[in-house]
């Protein structure tokens, strides 16, 4: 098959590439083997193989054409090409719908044709004369229309040498068929007034004068039925992602020469300005030029809150204007934006295999054949035994019946669909399944204080005034004294204050001491704000003994930046401002513990500092281990430290320097406030910068594992269990065709359950 439409290709800077490839013609989790190991045979070729997504990531060495890959798939039987991109408004039904509908056609039909026939074989008064005709009538489409796809499948795999669930359907079926017709044809089952009855257990009659006819038309019905369950329950699976993904603009009104013009949302490039009116979808990443809004950005980080923006701020494809007007220049497009980069993220975490899937697909290569060599000694064991030629076809096509593999293969790949598809919906992404592993085992969590446990912004925290003072007079004339400063602590002052009191007075004759103080005239009155000994220096006279000065030592020991502001020579008060702590901060730390991780507090400031936020939060200097004054160097030899002494080490961070100790701890968070250079060193990336979202982000992994777990629990079980049974003639074939449809599906229900994941700040571990 020819490769088709436009992909993401990641090209390394030594000329390898990794591609996405969609797979077709795969029925079962030995399909997906079978061509994971041909890829993999090919010269420094590294491939995964999904049959959940029924895609392959390839890793193709330099040299290597994609065309060379394709073929590979092709000679082994089946088909790839590289995915197109999906349409805004496609015209016509995709392939997998119309896959989808044909087996829906197949199973409607096999289903009418087919029931006739089993009520015919279990209720003995309703067999007329001649009724066993009717039933090969009726039954015949069913086995050679209706179990075509098995068919095609099994000769195809034959062609190549292999076998695989297809094989073992196909020949169960034709073998209770062929059976069927030789009883017609050759014995006696054919002469009129033959009489059967129904037996649960495998027919104890001779091959010669019994008919299975009920067995094929009913195990192709039944073998329909599960694969569009199947179907159906892993495409739920991956609607999440799809559901996020299809939530980008489709138009956009444009600003070029100053004129409006409605234009394609691919049409859009970087540096275009583009207006966004109230209740539209922002078309592509940006920043606000004009207009102030509240940005609902649910869609991305699963806060239902909005956002206030203005310009300056940046805005995000996807999210929703819910206010006023905005004109924004478009930043990212296409691929580059966020949205786009979530999409990756979680493709490619889908794509990969945890190491209890990479057990249970080598299980997978090998049952297939080792099934037919069971279902050949059973068919002679019970032909030995005396039992009869039926028996031993029954009870042999009940072995070929119920081994289908399937159950193993989708495992971890819906699990893993499911799972991050509701991690994008709320703002976590998991880089690969790996991860699951990592947050399972990790028992020490160290947090960077800036930007993860604070806001990283300087706030105002207290407003000390003198006696007979006001906090109002205080932060008017503090407030607008610091709009005139460029320095964070002013601006921190200022934006209190114009939150507080609104408006805020004119100042003039500005000067400035940089990093010391300030000093100028606000209606009418002289006003000085800066360090305690800048300030006295410069005009206002010190502190006296009393609140003020117990204020200023009271937030000089809590490691807080004092502001003393004096008006005329007179002191007016004491301001303290500092690195605010997120509101979270406190609650989430103590999930945290619940889940059984214990905290670090790590910072580069000086240790009052990082005691005081260490307290806040609930982490007890005397009793944790809180890291102060480290260079960001010195934050990878912590984290080593910590898995020297036996600790599995997840870190939590979101600035350039917390990039090197994320790579080295067992788990590394990054906020999505943060650096791309930390997101990209993560393993789980939080869009929303919130440390409670780290805390689900370790529930949600932690859950899609067990959900993984138990899905290969149940998929061994199910045939350790049922292929003795069958074995031992216990177990019809309508009853092993049923139980096989039974476990594809249930491996995928129970996946479908991390769709009711919620995040919850203060949720016990579940």
């Amino acid at each position: 098959m020819a490769t088709t439409g436009p992909a993401r290709t990641d090209v390394a800077g030594d000329g390898a590439r990794t591609v996405e490839l969609t797979i077709g013609g795969m029925t079962c989790a030995s399909c997906a083997a079978r061509v994971e190991k041909k890829l993999n045979r090919m010269p420094g070729v590294r491939a995964a193989v999904n049959y959940a997504t029924a895609s392959a990531r390839v890793d193709l060495p330099a040299g290597t054409d994609v065309a060379d890959a394709v073929s590979v798939v092709e000679a082994t039987g089946y088909t790839a090409a590289l995915p197109a991109p999906p349409a805004p408004q496609p015209e016509e039904p995709a392939p997998d719908d119309a896959a989808a509908a044909s087996l829906r056609h197949r199973l409607a039909v096999s289903t009418a044709l087919g029931l006739p026939v089993l009520l015919l074989a279990m209720v003995p008064p309703l067999q007329f004369p001649n009724w066993q005709w009717l039933s090969l009538t009726l039954a015949a489409p069913v086995v050679v229309w209706g179990g075509w796809p098995f068919h095609r499948a099994a000769w195809t795999n034959l062609r190549h040498g292999a076998a695989t669930m297809d094989t073992l359907v196909s020949l169960g079926v034709l073998a209770a068929f062929a059976s069927s017709l030789a009883a017609l044809f050759l014995g006696d089952a054919g002469m009129p007034g033959m009489r059967m009855r129904f037996e649960l257990l495998p027919g104890r009659g001779e091959a010669g004068n019994h008919l299975y006819l009920e067995v094929a038309a009913v195990v192709t019905v039944l073998v329909l039925a599960g694969r569009h369950l199947e179907a159906r329950a892993r495409r739920s699976s991956g609607a999440a992602l799809r559901a996020l993904l299809a939530l980008g603009a489709r138009d956009v009104g444009v600003l070029r020469d100053g004129v409006e013009h409605r234009v394609a949302v691919p049409d859009l490039r970087v540096g275009e300005e583009f207006l966004v009116r109230p209740g539209e979808t922002i078309a592509t990443d940006g920043v606000v030029l004009d207009g102030a809004s509240a940005v609902d950005v649910s869609v991305l980080t699963g806060e239902g809150v909005p956002v206030e923006v203005g310009p300056g701020d940046a805005v995000a494809g996807a999210t929703v204007n819910a206010g006023g007007l905005l004109r924004v220049r478009a930043t990212r497009v296409g691929a580059d934006t966020q949205l786009a980069r979530i999409g990756r993220l979680v493709t490619e975490a889908q794509s990969g295999k945890a190491e209890v899937q990479r057990l249970a697909d080598r299980v997978s290569g090998v049952f297939v054949p080792v099934v037919l060599v069971l279902a050949v000694a059973t068919a002679v064991g019970w032909w030995l035994a005396g039992a009869g030629a039926g028996t031993a076809l029954t009870t042999a096509v009940a072995v070929l019946v119920i081994a289908c593999p399937c159950a193993l293969g989708l495992a971890t790949p819906t699990a893993l669909l499911v799972g991050t598809g509701r991690g994008a919906q709320l703002g976590i992404l998991v880089k690969g399944p790996e991860v699951l592993e990592s947050t399972r085992r990790a028992d020490t969590v160290v947090l960077d204080k800036t930007g993860t446990v604070t806001t990283g912004r300087m706030g105002l925290v207290a407003v000390t005034p003198a006696p007979g003072g006001t906090e109002e007079e205080l932060l008017r004339l503090a407030g607008a004294l610091e709009t005139a400063s460029e320095h964070p602590v002013g601006r921190a002052v200022a934006a209190a204050a114009a939150a507080r009191l609104g408006e805020l007075p004119a100042v003039a004759d500005v000067t400035a001491s940089a990093g010391l103080g300030i000093r100028g005239v606000v209606q009418g009155r002289t006003v000085l704000a800066g360090r305690a000994a800048w300030v006295a220096e410069h005009g206002g006279a010190p502190l006296p003994a009393g609140p003020l000065a117990d204020a200023l030592a009271a937030a000089e020991a809590a490691g807080r930046t004092t502001v003393v502001v004096a008006a005329d020579g007179r002191p007016l008060g004491v301001l303290a401002v500092a690195d605010t702590v997120r509101p979270t901060s406190a609650a989430a730390v103590a999930d945290l513990r619940r889940l059984g991780l214990r905290p670090v507090l790590l910072t580069g400031d000086n240790r009052r500092t990082a005691e005081t936020v260490a307290r806040a939060v609930g982490i007890d200097p005397d009793v944790d281990e809180v890291v102060a004054e480290v260079l960001p160097a010195g934050k990878v030899e912590v984290v080593r430290r910590l898995q020297a002494e036996g600790r599995v080490v997840a870190m939590v961070g979101d600035g350039v320097n917390d990039a090197a100790a994320l790579v080295q701890a067992d788990l590394g968070i990054a906020l999505g406030s943060g650096t791309d250079v930390a997101i990209e060193a993560s393993d789980l990336t939080l869009v929303r910068a919130d440390l409670t979202a780290a805390v689900d982000a370790v529930r949600l992994a932690r859950r899609t594992l067990r959900t993984i777990r138990g899905n290969l629990f149940w998929a061994f079980a199910y045939n350790v269990a049922a292929l003795p049974l069958a074995a031992a003639g216990l177990l019809n074939p309508l009853l092993a065709a049923a139980a096989m449809a039974f476990s594809s599906v249930f491996v995928v229900t129970n996946s479908l359950r991390l769709r009711r994941f919620t995040a919850t700040s203060g949720a016990a571990p579940r």
